[in-house]
């Protein structure tokens, strides 16, 4: 030490000569404190005044302020007493507004508490003393006073209906936020999700990647469960496959916690979140609909973190006396119980909120803030794992049954899993904090503030990865439970509603175009029996047996009608979303397309009550009759095979060569039965009553020929587009 002591010696000197620019350190900026204290003279405190106070700190409260501050040594000896004034700062900007003043503060005390302050107000303050005289009259004569620096602090929000509107807009920005990034990446890369899941097979860990890997894209596991139940609605997988891609996107969803503890509170992004929508919003005038997607994706992303950053200021600071904390301590310690308390806490949560994501920056907000310990939060992200659940269900209500059961899958996958964790939730929350602290030197979670949202993380992470790896070998079984527990309703009003659509509000824009696609093929296939019914018509003689055909050619009519309406509504409603130029041209199509096979079915229908008024008046068709028009039925059954064929497939992959090549035979038969009739016209022996009716039903089939090429010309037509 008497080595070092010249070294210190000359260290000190050189440190008490050097001015600091910093607002918090403030020093005399020559050597004049070195002189005692009697020494220093009133120039001396006019000259350095604003250097008097040192180390200036401020915590606000709801309704207090704890000032901190220092004296700087070249003022001891000189000063008893000091004062604060403060006001807020609107005032503060107001000349010659009124200062409102703290009790005389002794020299030695270097902290006080203003109390009796309003909630959320900017305030400015400064510390001072006088010069000469009486402190207290000197207040309001600044030549007497010496006053530091303006410093500044707000008080926080107090927790009311203000504070939790405040808390509720933030998380509804949150959700906004990745609602608008998940919209703009399903519009940008809508194609390819839909052949990732289009082209799933039977491998069940091929699924789960896929899962995971469109989740981690798009940020939002509701997205692909929700397609994924449409997609089996849709006929596209079966519940197996389901089953892969359903565990994948639980795995897939952890990424936002990641993402969330990363950049939500270890990089503030909502101080850059500006910035963001700068780059994002320029792209909204360009023509292209993919650059306005990925406008949609940055623009997101800067309001996710917008919210979320909102959202940790709205969140109220509470220490471990308050009841909020207690309450969450108390019940803490009751094995199980508690776990399963929490458990149904967060599965609330999810349910109101409608989105696990936002549910898990509301539980990692508050973790952050030391409201709720470690073990609680853990217990609230695994009831968030079935709140998500319930997402998938609502989406399959007006699916069939074999979207019901899909959904039902999700919801026993994590059922399932959150009950086996509940089981060892102690030892796998021991085993998390050794190799994060242990291990991995990350921090104790329980412990220490600023390592729980990482052990948060990680522990989602490990319990959905783990899960899958367990479960992923019992998928036949959860599928058989599924179809127990989901029964089918029969099969006898399927044909009567919509199978395949109804869900637009919840999937993309090109996914609800293909479940269109799959009830315009179907609604193709309800035409073509109506020609079914129209043939038995001509050769069944008893009246019961024909009551019922006409009442089925009937009922078929107005689901035509009905189909037709709903159909265009939804395509519709699809109509107000950003597509691609391709599912543009294809909702056009199949605008036209339902137009076409709802004439159909007014044909047909129209048909049907001649033929009625044939028997009511008691006419019959001659066996030629009857077989020309059978022959003509015969060819229209033929090109229903054709349309419903194209109806059915890609429709990139449609040409008109069969399609045309029948409407040619049915065009020529037409001739030829016309010909015929009015030949047979001239004649005393021909019905000509009979004849006229004849005459309708061959031109009506003919019409409906015209109807169905057109259909295959819409599909052609829409790729040209």
């Amino acid at each position: 030490m008497r080595v070092l002591a010249p070294f210190i010696a000359v260290f000190l000197t050189l440190f008490s000569t050097v001015s600091y620019s910093s607002a918090d350190t403030l020093q005399l900026k020559d050597d004049s404190h070195q002189k005692g204290a009697s020494e220093i003279s009133a120039k001396d405190i006019l000259k350095y005044g604003k250097d008097v106070f040192t180390f200036v700190n401020e915590e606000a409260g709801e309704h207090d302020v704890e000032l901190q501050w220092g004296i700087n040594p070249a003022y001891e000896g000189k000063i008893d007493f000091v004062v604060i004034k403060y006001t807020t700062k609107l005032k503060s900007e107001i000349k010659g507004h009124k200062w409102e003043y703290s009790d005389p503060i002794p020299v030695d005390q270097t902290t006080y508490k203003l109390e009796k302050l309003k909630d959320n107000e900017s305030y400015v303050w400064k510390i001072g003393f006088s010069k000469k005289g009486n402190l207290m009259e000197n207040l309001d004569n600044e030549e007497a006073m010496v006053w530091s620096e303006k410093g500044k602090f707000k008080t926080e929000l107090s927790w009311g209906l203000m504070r939790i509107l405040i808390m509720i807009g933030s998380l509804g920005l949150f959700i906004y936020g990745m609602k608008v990034m998940s919209e703009g990446l399903q519009q940008a890369a809508g194609g390819r999700l839909r052949g990732m899941l289009g082209s799933i097979t039977s491998n069940r860990v091929k699924g789960v990647l896929t899962g995971f890997g469109i989740t981690a894209l798009v940020q939002s596991s509701s997205v692909t469960t929700v397609m994924t139940v449409s997609f089996v609605n849709a006929g596209l997988l079966t519940l197996t496959q389901s089953a892969g891609i359903m565990m994948g996107a639980n795995i897939g969803t952890t990424i936002t916690g990641w993402l969330i503890n990363l950049f939500g509170f270890k990089i503030s992004l909502s101080a850059y979140s500006f910035m963001f929508i700068a780059f994002g919003a320029p792209l909204l005038f360009f023509g292209k609909s993919k650059l306005k997607s990925w406008s949609g994706v940055i623009i997101g992303f800067a309001l996710l973190f917008m919210g979320l950053g909102a959202l940790k200021e709205a969140v109220p600071t509470l220490d471990q006396n308050s009841p909020l904390v207690q309450f969450f301590i108390e019940y803490q310690g009751i094995p199980v119980v508690s776990t399963l308390l929490f458990v149904a806490l967060g599965a609330i949560a999810t349910v109101v909120i409608q989105s696990s994501s936002a549910a898990m920056a509301l539980t990692m907000t508050m973790v952050a803030a030391d409201i709720i310990p470690f073990e609680v939060a853990c217990a609230m992200i695994l009831g968030e794992n079935i709140g998500t659940t319930i997402t998938a269900e609502l989406a399959s209500t007006i699916g069939n049954v074999h979207a019901k059961r899909s959904a039902r899958i999700h919801s026993l996958f994590n059922i399932i899993g959150v009950t086996w964790m509940v089981i060892v939730y102690p030892l796998f929350i021991s085993a998390l904090i050794y190799f994060q602290n242990d291990v991995f030197n990350m921090g104790d979670p329980v412990n220490d503030v600023g390592a729980r949202n990482t052990g948060l993380a990680m522990f989602h992470t490990a319990f959905n990865f783990i899960n899958v790896l367990l479960l992923i070998w019992f998928v036949p079984r959860l599928v058989k439970i599924a179809e127990k527990s989901v029964k089918s309703k029969g099969g006898s009003d399927e044909e009567f509603r919509l199978d395949y659509i109804g869900s637009q509000g919840m999937v993309p824009p090109e996914l609800a175009i293909l479940e269109a696609k799959k009830e315009v093929a179907k609604f193709g296939k309800i035409t073509a029996r109506m020609n079914g019914f129209t043939k038995k018509l001509l050769f069944v003689q008893e009246h019961k047996k024909k009551d019922k055909l006409y009442s089925k050619l009937q009922k078929y009519e107005e689901i035509t009608d009905r189909v037709e309406v709903e159909v265009a509504d939804f395509l519709g409603n699809v109509a107000g979303s950003e597509m691609s130029d391709t599912a543009s041209a294809r909702m056009h199509a199949m605008n036209s397309i339902t137009n076409d096979l709802e004439r159909i079915g007014d044909i047909f229908y129209q048909m049907s009550k001649q033929m009625e008024r044939k028997d009511g008046l008691k006419m019959w068709f001659t066996p030629d009759q009857r077989n020309n028009l059978n022959e003509m039925l015969n060819l229209i059954d033929e090109a229903f095979e054709v349309m419903n064929e194209n109806l059915a497939m890609d429709y990139g992959q449609v040409t008109m060569e069969s399609a045309l090549e029948i409407e040619d035979k049915i065009n020529g038969m037409r001739n030829k039965l016309r010909k015929s009739h009015y030949k047979n016209m001239e004649t005393d022996a021909y019905n000509k009553k009979a004849g006229l009716i004849y005459n309708d039903l061959f031109s009506s089939l003919e019409k409906v020929g015209d109807h169905i090429i057109n259909v295959s010309e819409a599909i052609v037509e829409s790729q040209k587009s």
